[in-house]
């Protein structure tokens, strides 16, 4: 049997595990730069506030105390997820992070009604350890056991934990109320194709033969059809293909004009998509760097160059990558110009186990490479153990334009000396 361990309201739960007094306030979490709510608690959906509500117009419930508005905390949701995950594998042999707020977890050789009493205590355990609350799905499949989530979410009656065999009674009527597009993997496109064939709900979508599902669909979909059918046909290595390119961009704090910044902000970049790109083991050949006005602002002179700058053999490691962004940055800024916008793709990926080395390689440059994946492991470790951006190459300067604005951002409890809670006892 599989579960699915889903964070509820995530954002929100981990900004209440610290501050106990936001329990029961309608609470919404915003998108990088303060934009718009991306996330929202149970008491701010019963108000009406719509997922990517912009901030600007529920402002004033901000200023009537009816609604709290947080700036996004990646650092503490990134440390919580990984408490979350410790307790997980603590019950199970085997914990799949999907996301940063689901978890498929295997559980073996329970009977139904143990099975449901161990995922109860688990729930429990979650709760207690980490302040999370958490809602399981267990199913013979993952695509059945997203599904038990999201009934163990949504009817009181489960308590928070569903367990759903493959052909039980519970599963069919589970299914029956199901429409199309609460199935995971199917889209609206792939809706609108499949009502033209007469299948609305997820039943009868599992009443479908596989194969000619495939046929007409892809093997996707026939995999699809046969995880509703019970017979397990997804695994997580199917999600887990390497990237073709790495992007990382994000919009500035406010505009700016200054080389100094920019070329800090691509610095950061640059860095981010390295240790992306050691992640998946894959080594780039190029580098893609652009930026962006406000095309918004008409008032403003416009300019959104790019520029790939080529790099002299396949690598990783940080330093040849910043180099050649900061290369290509000198030639594509203008000055006089306010830029919203910055950002670094890594391009034309190769994988790093199947690299073919250049004829003009010597010995010398053989040993070069293993200095650099030393280092980069090096740095890649320390910043893994103490935190990102621990080890970094460069330094950025407090308040530069760049920077996200987060004015409304809780302290990083758990990850920052700084910044841990303080607890006065009278």
């Amino acid at each position: 049997m599989i579960g699915l361990v889903d964070c509820n309201n995530f954002y929100v739960s981990c900004e209440r595990a610290f501050q106990p007094h936001l329990e029961g306030v309608p609470v919404g979490v915003l998108s990088n730069n303060d934009g718009c709510v991306i996330a929202r608690s149970a008491e701010i959906k019963q108000i009406g506030i719509e997922m990517g509500t912009p901030a600007f117009q529920i402002q004033h419930l901000v200023r009537q105390r009816r609604v709290v508005l947080l700036s996004s905390n990646y650092e503490l949701y990134g440390d919580m997820s990984a408490r979350v995950q410790s307790v997980l594998e603590e019950f199970a042999p085997e914990v799949e992070p999907y996301s940063v707020d689901e978890m498929f977890v295997r559980f073996h050789g329970f009977e139904h009604a143990a099975l449901v009493d161990h995922c109860r205590r688990l729930r429990h355990q979650v709760r207690q350890y980490t302040g999370i609350p958490v809602s399981i799905g267990v199913a013979p499949t993952r695509t059945l056991s997203k599904l038990a989530n999201h009934a163990a979410k949504k009817v009181p009656g489960y308590g928070g934990v569903c367990v759903l065999n493959g052909d039980g009674p519970d599963t069919k009527g589970l299914l029956q109320r199901v429409k199309l597009d609460g199935i995971w993997g199917v889209g609206r496109r792939l809706v609108e194709r499949l009502h033209v064939m007469g299948l609305k709900t997820a039943w009868d979508l599992r009443c479908e033969d596989p194969k000619r599902i495939r046929r007409r669909f892809s093997v996707t979909l026939e995999r699809t059809v046969l995880e509703l059918k019970g017979i397990p046909a997804i695994e997580m290595d199917d999600f887990a293909e390497p990237k073709q390119r790495i992007m990382t961009s994000r919009s500035f704090g406010k505009l700016t004009g200054d080389l100094g910044e920019i070329r800090e902000a691509i610095r950061q970049h640059g860095q981010r998509g390295a240790e992306k790109l050691r992640e998946q083991r894959s080594l780039c050949r190029a580098v893609l760097v652009f930026l962006k006005t406000n095309p918004h602002r008409q008032d403003l002179r416009q300019h959104s160059p790019s520029i790939i700058v080529e790099l002299d053999r396949p690598t990783d490691d940080s330093r040849p990558i910043l180099q050649a962004a900061q290369h290509a940055l000198n030639r594509i800024y203008l000055k006089g110009h306010l830029y919203m916008k910055a950002g670094v793709m890594l391009i034309d990926l190769v994988d790093a186990d199947r690299q073919q080395l250049s004829l003009l390689d010597t010995p010398q440059s053989e040993a070069d490479r293993e200095r650099s994946q030393k280092l980069m492991a090096t740095m890649d470790k320390l910043n893994k153990a103490m935190g990102r951006g621990t080890v970094r190459l460069g330094m950025p300067t407090d308040g530069a334009a760049w920077h996200l604005r987060c004015a409304n951002r809780t302290p990083r409890w758990t990850t920052r000396w700084e910044e841990l809670p303080i607890v006065r006892a009278k």
